[in-house]
C-alpha cells in the first residue's frame, strides 16, 4: 500500500491535499514511490493516469514534459492525424502555458485536443497520453490558472535539476522476460519488412529462431486483444523474421539491431552456452567487448542443443542462432569443463566473468527405496542428452523403446520432452504422472504442448504421486502410487492436496524418468570465493543487476534462479550483460534507467485483465499454423510446427491493436 498526495490512476481517486497526513487515503496499486536506493519519486504519470507523491511539485511542468515524452519517442504510427499531430499540440500549448504566455482558452482547446485523440487515435499511446494530462487539468485546474491569469512561468519551468525518466512499454513487452519490442515485430510482419521485424526482437532477444519456436509465451497471457476476442500468436510471428534471415543468407548479411560497437581493451569469460551465456556474449560483443565461452559439452547450446528434442527446436535453426551470436566476433571453446582451478584463472585473466552453467542434475521424486544404481531408473537430464546427441548429432547409439512402459514423473517441458521422446522411440506405453491437475499443467508448458502430447498417445495421471519404487535383483519393476484431491481446510485458506483413503494403485514399469525439476553443479566454483547461495543451491544475486557478493562476477540463468523457460534466462542474461558492461567502464555496478523503469512497472503491472476494449473489430479469429499429422509425426523427429504461412502472417498481424503505452517518473 503506497500513500499519495492524489491518484486518479486506473479511476482509483485519491485526494489527500486537505486532509492531515494521519487520516490519508492508500493507493492499492504499486507505484514507485522510490525511484531507486537513493532517489525518491515525486510523481507517476502514465496510460492511466496520474499518481502525486510530493504536494509541491509542478503539476504543469509535469504535464509538459509527460506531452514531451511522445515526441521523444516516435511511437505513433503515423497512419492516422489524431496520433500524428495531437501529441504534438498537446505539448506546444503545455509548453505556452508553462512558460508564461497561456491564455484562458488554451484550456478548453487542450481538453478537445485531448478528447479528439483518445476517440480517433488509431494506436493506444495515441488515445492514452491525454488522460493523465485531461486529469490534472480537471483536478489541478488552479495551477493552470494561476499561471494563466498572472502571465507567469512554472516554477520548475527552467530547473535542470529536476528529472523526468519515462518508458514505453505495452502489456505483451511488460509480461516478457525479455521485454522484447514485441508490437515493433508484429508491424514488421504487417508491413512484409521481416528485416526490421528481426532486429526489433534482437534488442533484446537474439535467439529468435528459439524463442519463436519453444517460448512458453507469457506475452500471450497479457495480450489486450484476449479481452476483445483472442491473444494474438505472438511467439509463432517472432520465428518469421528469423526464417527470413536464413532465407536471404549470404545475400544481406545478420540483421543485428544496431551497429557493433568498436572492440574495447576487455574481456569476459563465459562459463556454460547455453540461452544465458549466449545471450550475454551477444549483447557485451555489441558493445565491443571480448568474450569467451567455455562450455563443456562437445557441441555449443547447452539444455537447448540437448535437451530440447529436434521435433520441437531443429539444430539446425538453433546453431542459426549461435552463428549470429559467433558473427560478432564472440570465441567459443568446446569440451572444456571449467573447475575450482580454472575459475580461479578466469578471474586473474579476465576482467569479468558471467557464469550461466544451467542446472543439469536431475531432482529425485522422493519415494522410498529410490536408488540412481537401480536398472531401469534413468533421469530425465542423461535420457535426454542420449536421446538427442543421437538425433541431432550423431553421437552415441539410438535409443529404442520397443515393448518398454515409461512412466515419467514431473509437470513441466522437460518432461514434456521426455514423454513425447519416449513416443518417438517407440515405447509400448509412456505414461506421465502429475501431482497437481490438468488445468496446471498446461499453464506450467502450453495448450499446444500438451495437446500434442495427447494426440500422440501420451496418457497422463493427475493428482497422482509415487510412494515406493519396486525392484528385483536391483531392475526396476512397479511403483505404488497415490492418488490425491483437492480438500478445502475448515478454517479456509488454500485448498490442500490430500491422499485418498484406499485409492492406492500399481503400476508395472521398466523405466522411471524422474523429471520434477534439476539441481545445479556449483562444485567449480572456488570454496574460498564464499559465493553466496540461496536456499535452493543456486547462485545468489541481488536479482536485478545478477551482479554476486564476489566482484566481477556475475551469474544468470538457471544457476541463478533454478530451472527456468528460455526467455527467463534470456531476459535475465540480457541485464547481466548491460551491468557488466558499465561495470567494465565505470567499476560500479548500477542499473540504466530504462532497468529501473522495467522493475517498476512490473510491479505495477501494466495489463488490466479487466478492461473492456472499445474502437476495434472483434472476432477476427486467430490464425493456427498447420501441425505435422500425428500419425506421421509419431515416430520421427521432423519438426511438428510449420509456422504461419505469409497470408496467415500478415493476417494474425493485422490483429495486434499496437498497444504502446508512455510511463514517466518524476525525480
Amino acid at each position: 500500500m503506497s500513500k499519495v498526495v492524489f491518484s486518479a490512476w486506473q479511476n482509483e481517486l485519491i485526494d489527500n491535499r486537505e486532509i492531515q497526513i494521519d487520516n490519508w487515503k492508500e493507493s492499492s496499486f504499486k507505484f514507485p514511490y522510490s525511484y531507486d536506493k537513493d532517489c525518491e519519486a515525486r510523481a507517476f504519470i502514465g496510460w492511466n493516469g496520474v499518481a502525486i507523491f510530493d504536494k509541491n511539485i509542478d503539476v504543469v511542468k509535469l504535464a509538459c514534459e509527460y506531452a514531451y515524452s511522445y515526441q521523444v519517442y516516435s511511437e505513433a504510427c503515423g497512419r492516422c492525424a489524431p496520433g500524428r499531430f495531437g501529441g504534438r499540440v498537446l505539448f506546444d500549448i503545455l509548453d505556452k502555458i508553462a512558460r508564461g504566455e497561456g491564455e484562458r482558452s488554451d484550456i478548453e482547446f487542450l481538453k478537445s485536443a485531448s478528447m479528439t485523440m483518445m476517440n480517433t487515435s488509431k494506436c493506444e499511446i495515441g488515445r492514452t497520453v491525454p488522460k493523465p494530462i485531461l486529469q490534472l487539468l480537471e483536478y489541478y485546474s488552479n495551477d493552470f490558472l494561476e499561471l494563466i491569469d498572472n502571465k507567469k512561468r512554472s516554477k520548475e519551468y527552467e530547473n535542470s535539476e529536476k528529472n523526468y525518466i519515462s518508458k514505453v512499454t505495452a502489456p505483451c513487452m511488460d509480461a516478457c522476460p525479455a521485454h522484447v519490442d514485441i508490437p515493433a515485430y508484429i508491424e514488421g510482419v504487417r508491413d512484409i519488412r521481416l528485416d526490421d521485424s528481426l532486429r526489433a526482437t534482437r534488442q533484446t532477444m537474439p535467439l529468435a529462431h528459439t524463442c519463436g519456436r519453444v517460448c512458453p509465451h507469457p506475452c500471450e497471457n497479457e495480450c489486450r486483444r484476449a479481452n476483445l476476442d483472442e491473444p494474438i500468436a505472438i511467439m509463432e510471428l517472432k520465428r518469421l523474421g528469423a526464417d527470413y534471415e536464413d532465407e536471404a543468407a549470404g545475400e544481406f548479411g545478420w540483421f543485428h539491431p544496431y551497429p557493433q560497437k568498436p572492440y574495447r581493451d576487455k574481456r569476459v569469460a563465459i562459463v556454460g552456452s547455453g540461452p544465458a551465456g549466449l545471450t550475454g556474449a551477444y549483447y557485451l560483443a555489441m558493445d565491443g567487448i571480448h568474450c569467451d565461452v567455455f562450455e563443456e559439452l562437445p557441441v555449443l547450446g547447452g539444455e537447448v542443443a540437448v535437451g530440447v528434442p529436434e521435433y520441437r527446436m531443429p539444430i539446425g535453426k538453433y546453431n542459426r542462432d549461435i552463428e549470429a551470436v559467433r558473427s560478432l566476433g564472440v570465441n567459443f571453446i568446446t569440451n572444456h569443463r571449467v573447475d575450482d582451478e580454472k575459475m580461479r584463472d578466469l578471474e586473474k585473466n579476465y576482467d569479468a566473468v558471467l557464469v550461466a552453467t544451467g542446472t543439469r542434475f536431475s531432482k529425485k521424486v522422493r519415494a522410498k527405496n529410490e536408488r540412481e544404481d537401480m536398472k531401469g531408473y534413468w533421469p530425465a537430464i542423461p535420457f535426454l542428452d542420449e536421446i538427442n546427441l543421437y538425433t541431432k548429432y550423431s553421437i552415441g547409439k539410438p535409443i529404442d523403446l520397443s515393448g518398454k512402459t515409461i512412466v515419467c514423473v514431473g509437470g513441466g517441458f522437460t518432461s514434456m520432452d521426455v514423454v513425447r521422446c519416449s513416443i518417438r522411440a517407440n515405447a509400448k506405453r509412456v505414461i506421465m504422472l502429475y501431482r497437481r491437475d490438468e488445468d496446471t499443467i498446461i499453464r506450467n508448458t502450453s495448450l499446444e504442448e500438451y495437446h500434442e502430447a495427447v494426440e500422440e498417445g501420451v496418457e497422463f495421471m493427475f493428482q497422482t504421486a509415487i510412494e515406493e519404487i519396486f525392484d528385483e535383483d536391483n531392475v526396476l519393476k512397479k511403483l505404488k502410487c497415490n492418488k490425491f484431491e483437492m480438500v478445502q481446510p475448515e478454517d479456509g485458506g488454500r485448498p490442500q492436496l490430500v491422499a485418498v483413503d484406499g485409492a492406492d494403485f500399481y503400476l508395472d514399469c521398466d523405466y522411471l524418468i524422474p523429471a520434477v525439476s534439476q539441481d545445479a553443479d556449483l562444485s567449480h566454483l572456488p570454496k574460498e570465493w564464499e559465493i553466496e547461495l540461496t536456499s535452493w543451491n543456486t547462485i545468489k544475486t541481488d536479482s536485478k543487476t545478477y551482479s554476486t557478493n564476489r566482484e566481477g562476477i556475475f551469474a544468470a540463468g538457471d544457476c541463478e534462479y533454478g530451472p527456468m523457460t528460455i526467455v527467463n534466462a534470456v531476459g535475465q542474461a540480457k541485464r547481466a550483460a548491460s551491468v557488466m558492461s558499465r561495470y567494465l567502464q565505470t567499476g560500479k555496478i548500477t542499473l540504466s534507467s530504462d532497468e529501473i523503469m522495467e522493475d517498476h512497472l512490473r510491479k505495477l503491472r501494466v495489463y488490466d485483465k479487466k478492461e473492456k476494449i472499445g474502437g476495434w473489430l472483434a472476432g477476427m479469429e486467430r490464425e493456427h499454423s498447420r501441425k505435422l499429422d500425428v500419425g506421421y509425426r509419431k515416430d520421427k523427429n521432423d519438426e511438428v510446427n510449420f509456422g504461419l504461412t505469409k497470408e496467415q502472417a500478415i493476417a494474425e498481424a493485422q490483429r495486434c491493436m499496437r498497444c504502446y503505452y508512455i510511463a514517466m517518473v518524476a525525480i
